[in-house]
């Protein structure tokens, strides 16, 4: 299983704070996890498929589409942030 986590406005969009993922669905990158969510439709479809722009890290580290994901691991997605 991989701990997914989702902050900021993608908890509110998505009704959920985090969950837990099936990694043995073939799942073994970041772009790869993107695909599989986006496949839930709706809210899902349109904020993993589209390039919104969200920032991902993988054991509190940040990550790219390419990142090895496996199970055991906690990936995070949050909107990217802007500084004042």
């Amino acid at each position: 299983m991989i701990d997914v986590l989702y902050f900021a406005s993608l908890r509110e969009q998505l009704a959920t704070a985090k969950e837990q993922y099936e990694a043995d669905d073939g799942v073994t990158s970041i772009g790869e996890l993107k695909q599989q969510l986006a496949q839930r439709g709706g809210a899902w479809s349109e904020l993993f498929t589209q390039d919104q722009g969200l920032l991902c890290s993988v054991n509190q580290e940040m990550a790219s589409e390419d990142t090895a994901i496996k199970s055991g691991d906690e990936v995070a997605f949050f909107p990217p942030v802007t500084g004042g």
